[in-house]
């Protein structure tokens, strides 16, 4: 115990609290029992560790890493049974996909334990329902998005912009914009967040950030997806040439069949990869509104989960600037709002608004005469009407 309470501390003691993720002000810290599942590098480890550090002393709350435990010898009730003995009430535990049982053990100390408040980490491809034990009616669970431009403006420049929601935004995108530009012109940092601003550790070695984002898709597929589900090497390489596939498609329109002979996986076993993938917030499907769910539905686009993964895993040639864009505006999206393809446009959300999404010139007429329509165009500082800038959809969060 002496040891994983020491690196408690020490990770504690050296976090930074100047910049905090949006999640940290919208998860309720008073639950008993807290889930936040993220892909890795979105900063769940960080989230966690600052809300320690303000709110706790060492010897209340204890982080604990549990793909470190094991390595310890202990079992993570008896880790529990222990902290609380000794006067512990706030228990956080990171990355809990990689620790055997974790759902039945977390249970346990949930109902055994009705004084000590637990918080769970872990990837954003865990299926809580799913689990041996269905945490999914106990615990209070949240998801943590990558980065949004908003998020990534407050890191780059220090500086705190306002959210919007989306009704907001489409009612008032011209003021909006008014306020935020008297502070900086968008468009080169808008560039710069389009190839590198998805993740935090881009700030901790720029230079070194799409190197390190492909070892980090790389590490989710081979070591994360194996702790939640069993596949061979073989499907490993699969999985890592369907992602390559995509970054190089404009956007990717999937022929199965023809996907399936490329990798030399089975139709259903292709689906059930794509699926775990998106799951894994490395890919994003788009399906027809009303379309039934499951594995086995074939989506009618796939994209990338954020324009920096596709400038890292585009090996022969830059991707194209109209795959960015909407790569973009759905992953923004996608955060709160349900996004479906529609009839007419590119993107139907909530099943009420219609976006098409396009370059400075991109014209209303794929949408006329369609209710609650919007253009939506990069390269454009401001906008008129119902002509938004791109930029504008990465202050919804």
């Amino acid at each position: 115990m002496e040891k994983i309470y020491e690196i408690s501390e020490r990770l504690v003691d050296t976090i930074s609290i100047d910049i905090k993720r949006y999640l940290f002000l919208e998860i309720d810290w008073q639950q008993r029992l807290i889930g936040i599942l993220g892909a890795r590098g979105t900063g769940k480890t960080t989230l966690m560790l600052q809300f320690i550090k303000l709110n706790y002393t060492n010897d209340e709350a204890l982080y604990v890493p549990l793909d470190r435990l094991t390595l310890w010898g202990k079992s993570l009730y008896h880790l529990a049974d222990q902290f609380y003995k000794n006067g512990g009430s706030h228990l956080f535990l990171d990355e809990v996909h990689k620790y055997p049982n974790w759902a039945l053990e977390i249970k346990s100390i949930h109902d055994d334990f009705p004084a000590l408040n637990v918080v769970f980490s872990g990837s954003s491809a865990l299926q809580l329902h799913n689990a041996p034990a269905d945490l999914s009616r106990r615990a209070a669970i949240y998801n943590l998005h990558n980065l949004s431009f908003r998020e990534f403006l407050q890191f780059k420049t220090g500086k705190e912009y306002n959210p919007y929601s989306l009704n907001e935004l489409l009612k008032n995108h011209k003021e909006i914009t008014r306020e935020i530009i008297r502070n900086f012109r968008p468009l080169p940092l808008f560039k710069e967040y389009l190839k590198y601003g998805a993740y935090p550790f881009y700030f901790d070695n720029p230079k070194m950030f799409h190197n390190k984002l492909t070892t980090t898709v790389n590490v989710i597929i081979e070591s994360d997806l194996q702790s939640l589900e069993y596949f061979t090497y073989h499907s490993v390489i699969s999985m890592q040439k369907i992602l390559a596939l995509i970054a190089e498609s404009v956007p990717f329109k999937p022929n199965i069949s023809e996907i399936s002979r490329k990798t030399g996986v089975a139709r259903d076993i292709l689906l059930r990869m794509i699926s775990l993938l998106e799951r894994a917030d490395l890919l994003i499907t788009l399906k027809q509104d009303a379309t039934p769910t499951g594995y086995l539905t074939k989506p009618q686009k796939i994209y990338l989960n954020n324009p920096s993964l596709m400038w890292a895993l585009s090996i022969n040639d830059e991707p194209k600037s109209g795959n960015i864009r909407e790569t973009f505006f759905i992953n923004q999206l996608k955060n709160k709002h349900n996004t479906t393809l529609p009839g007419k446009g590119d993107f139907l959300v909530n099943g009420k608004y219609t976006f098409e999404v396009g370059g400075a010139s991109k014209t209303a007429r794929q949408i006329a005469g369609i209710q609650n329509s919007y253009i939506v165009k990069d390269n454009i500082e401001t906008g008129y009407a119902n002509t938004i800038p791109l930029w504008l959809f990465g202050f919804l969060y």
